[in-house]
């Protein structure tokens, strides 16, 4: 399992980066997005998850770790307020420079 964890993570951070680098501003935000995904499976993979563990504490002592579910939950708000910011961004420089390019310069020049 975790090497299908690592594997995935890895194939969303190779992919991110190079959607982020690519030209086009759509490409840099669906690449910020596939990091975005790629750390927060990450945080959430870093818990350790266990089966029928309860999430509060029992006689038994074993418990669910809380801390890398607020982590992802936390990183997903941050995300999603990131990306919006990003597509307001790459919108207003489409309407002030009229392409989509990262550097603002036409295809032909």
């Amino acid at each position: 399992m975790e090497a299908l964890a690592a594997l995935v993570i890895a194939v969303l951070v190779g992919c991110g980066t190079y959607l982020v680098l690519r030209a086009r501003t759509f490409s840099v935000v669906l690449g910020l997005s596939l990091l975005s995904y790629a750390v927060n499976l990450f945080l959430f993979f870093s818990g350790r998850l266990m089966t029928g563990a309860p999430p509060l504490a029992t006689s038994s002592g074993v418990t669910a770790d809380p801390l890398p579910q607020a982590l992802v939950l936390t990183a997903i708000v941050i995300g999603f307020g990131m990306t919006a910011f990003v597509v307001i961004l790459a919108l207003r420089a489409i309407g002030e420079l009229g392409n989509d390019h990262v550097d603002g310069k036409d295809d032909n020049s």
